[in-house]
C-alpha cells in the first residue's frame, strides 16, 4: 500500500513483480530470472536488492502489516479532538479498502504463503496485524458503545475478511469502476458493525 505520486524505486517496482508472479503462479513456481525480467534486469542482479526469494516474501508480507498499522495510527492522530468517532471509522475503512483494491495479489500471498515465512519473520506480521485489530476494536467500540469487545473484534475480523475478498471478486472489467465497487465495500462494512451492533 502506498501514497506515493513520485517513480517508483527498482526496489519497489522488483517488490510490485514480485507480488503479481507470486500470488499469480505460486512462491515455489517464480524464478529470480523471471522477475529481473518482469523488471527489465538480470536474475542475478535482483541479488543487488535481495539475497533471495524468500527476503522479497518476507518484506513483502511484514511491510504491509507495518503500513497498514502506521496508516491506521496517523488516522487515528489526523482525528484527535473530533467530536465524534464515525469519521474515523470511515477513515479507517476506506485505507484498508484502498489496500483491498489496489494490493490484492498481497492478499493472495498472505493467505496462501504466510506460512513460508521464518519463525521471527511470520511472528512480526501476526503481532503487526493484533495491533491493527485493537485498533480497529477500540474505535469500533466508540462508535457502537453498545457492542462488547469480544464481539467487536470479531466483527472487525469479520469485516476484514469482506473487505479482503477482493482477489476473487471477478476478472478485471467485470466488476463496476473502481469509485463505485469502493463505495460498495463501505456501505457494507459500515452495515456489517451495524448489523453486529443491533444484535447486542
Amino acid at each position: 500500500m502506498t501514497t506515493r505520486t513520485d517513480a517508483p524505486t527498482r526496489r519497489e517496482q522488483i517488490l510490485k513483480e514480485a507480488a503479481r508472479l507470486f500470488a499469480e503462479r505460486g512462491f515455489h513456481g517464480v524464478g529470480v530470472d523471471e522477475i529481473g525480467a518482469a523488471v527489465g534486469i538480470s536474475g542475478p542482479g535482483l541479488y543487488r536488492h535481495f539475497p533471495g526469494k524468500d527476503a522479497m516474501l518476507a518484506e513483502l508480507l511484514v511491510g504491509i502489516s507495518g503500513q497498514l498499522l502506521t496508516g491506521a495510527k496517523t488516522r487515528l492522530r489526523e482525528a484527535e479532538g473530533a467530536t465524534s468517532p464515525e469519521p474515523l471509522l470511515d477513515s479507517l475503512i476506506e485505507g484498508h479498502i484502498d489496500f483491498a483494491l489496489d494490493d490484492r495479489p498481497l492478499i493472495t500471498l498472505h493467505d496462501r504463503e504466510l506460512d513460508r515465512l521464518r519463525d521471527t519473520d511470520r511472528k512480526l506480521v501476526r503481532q503487526l496485524q493484533r495491533q491493527y485489530v485493537e485498533l480497529w476494536v477500540e474505535v469500533v467500540r466508540e462508535v457502537y458503545p453498545e457492542l462488547a469487545e469480544p464481539s467487536a473484534r470479531s466483527a472487525v475480523h469479520s469485516v476484514f475478511g469482506l473487505l479482503n475478498s477482493t482477489p476473487h471478486l471477478g476478472r478485471p472489467g467485470s466488476l463496476p469502476g473502481r469509485g463505485a465497487t469502493a463505495e460498495l465495500l463501505h456501505r457494507m462494512a459500515r452495515g456489517a458493525f451495524g448489523a453486529a451492533a443491533s444484535g447486542g
